[in-house]
This record gives C-alpha cells, sequence and structure tokens, in this order.
C-alpha cells in the first residue's frame, strides 16, 4: 500500500471508530435482524426483535402504554 493509500485508510478507520463510540454512548441502538425485523439493543441483556407491524401496532399503543403504568405504578418495579 502506498502512504496514500495508508492515509485514506486511517482516515476511514478513525471515521468508523468515531461512529461507533456515538451509537455506544446513546446506549440504545438498532438494526435489522438477519429475518427482515426491527432489533432494539441495550434496554436489557437480549435484543426486543419485531417486525415492523408489530412496532408499529405498539407505537400506536403508546399512549395506552402510559396510562397502563401510570395506573399501576404501586405494582409495576423499576429496573435499577
Amino acid at each position: 500500500m502506498s502512504d496514500d493509500d495508508l492515509t485514506h485508510e486511517l482516515a476511514r478507520l478513525r471515521n468508523e471508530n468515531a461512529t461507533l463510540k456515538a451509537q455506544a454512548a446513546k446506549g440504545i441502538t438498532m438494526k435489522v435482524s438477519e429475518k427482515g425485523g426491527l432489533s432494539v439493543y441495550g434496554m436489557g441483556r437480549f435484543p426486543v426483535t419485531l417486525y415492523k407491524e408489530q412496532w408499529l401496532t405498539l407505537l400506536d399503543m403508546a399512549a395506552d402504554i402510559r396510562a397502563f403504568i401510570a395506573a399501576h405504578d404501586g405494582t409495576l418495579k423499576s429496573k435499577g
């Protein structure tokens, strides 16, 4: 490899490293699973993976889920 190639490779690796560090700092990341589902990492030991329609259904229920949590606040446990 020439010096120019090494310089470009070093710059590419630095950019990739910065991107990975930024994702790790967020704590929660997403990716498409092997079977085409959306996997969310960083909420527990294992990823939460659902298909697109399942995520959309769950997101549509966000207000209901928040109301349920508020109504059952005394019996639900918090992590940490």
